[in-house]
């Protein structure tokens, strides 16, 4: 099975990654609750905090389960994909192969391994302030590409939201009017939080489940034409071989299931609550949260 070695290339980008974000981090070095079943490494794109949320809970469980849990950020779900698929991270635990990242999945497949979905209704979406009360529609932003300065605010350049978006704006018969924007998901959030606040008018590109739905006055606009695609499901996207390696720790994460209530308050301990401590939010999602899903919580130590 192939483990640990980073390719020459994989490497590189990987590196590239981290330098960029900064934000490489190892979760349980500290002699917490690890034990001596195995190291497990996880990865999530940074600012993307579906993953964050997910990694926290099973960072959780699974050193409960007596597993070294060791988390890795990444500035691209490229270079994330390509890291599981060479089996230097083991598992993505909020990916989206459905629709939004299925170019990866095409390029990787052979090499990944499904554990299973625990969120079942993400859709992409293409957002404006509420105050904008006459855009409702994608389709009513034809003919107003001025009032936004014809600017379309998206997130990383690799992202399947921005491939998504650059899809829609020829659909739409935007592309003499709109340029997307790419940067990240923090630049477009502080770009959104900054038009908002002044009440200017602005559009970006956005997903469900996201916190920031409920963090900024935004409204998805209407898809009638269904070119942001199909809503899909969040999934556990594992290097090939992680189900015999891990099996008990595959079987107890497949049973994790997550309707919209328990997902948005999960996140919205993580992210906001104790933004800075991931443990308490986790702590107390959990004690609220006890039946939360099919697999039988982890004994607290």
């Amino acid at each position: 099975m192939k483990r640990r070695f980073l390719t020459p290339i994989v490497a590189a980008v990987a590196a590239l990654g981290l330098a960029l974000t900064g934000c490489s981090q190892e979760a349980s070095k500290d002699g917490g609750e690890g034990g001596d079943k195995g190291d497990i490494k996880l990865g999530y794109v940074t600012g993307w905090t579906d993953g964050q949320s997910i990694s926290l809970l099973l960072e959780d469980q699974l050193e409960k389960m007596g597993y070294n849990v060791e988390t890795q950020t990444f500035n691209d779900a490229a270079v994330l994909y390509a890291g599981v698929a060479n089996g230097d991270i083991d598992m993505y635990p909020s990916s989206w192969p459905e629709v939004t990242h299925k170019q990866y999945i095409d390029e990787y497949g052979d090499d990944l391994e499904d554990l299973g979905a625990y969120y079942d209704n993400a859709v992409l979406t293409i957002a404006v302030p509420k105050y904008m009360k006459d855009i409702n529609s994608i389709e009513d932003l034809k003919g107003k590409g001025k009032d936004f300065g014809g600017e379309i605010i998206g997130i990383e350049p690799g992202a399947g939201l921005t491939k998504a978006t650059k899809a829609m704006i020829p659909e739409y018969g935007l592309d003499d009017e709109y340029e997307l924007v790419t940067s990240s998901t923090a630049a477009m959030l502080t770009e959104l939080g900054n038009a908002t606040d002044a009440e200017k008018d602005i559009v970006v590109t956005l997903w469900r489940p996201f916190w920031a739905n409920n963090e900024y006055p935004v409204k998805d606009l209407e898809d009638p034409k269904g070119a942001m695609g199909d809503p899909e499901k969040l999934h556990f996207t594992a290097t090939k071989g992680f189900g015999e390696e891990f099996s008990d720790a595959a079987d107890y994460v497949g049973k994790i299931k997550m309707d919209d209530k328990q997902y948005g308050d999960l996140e919205d301990l993580v992210v906001n609550k104790y933004k800075d401590d991931g443990k308490k939010a986790i702590a107390e999602w959990l004690k609220a949260n006890p039946d939360a899903y099919e697999g039988e919580l982890p004994d607290e130590k």
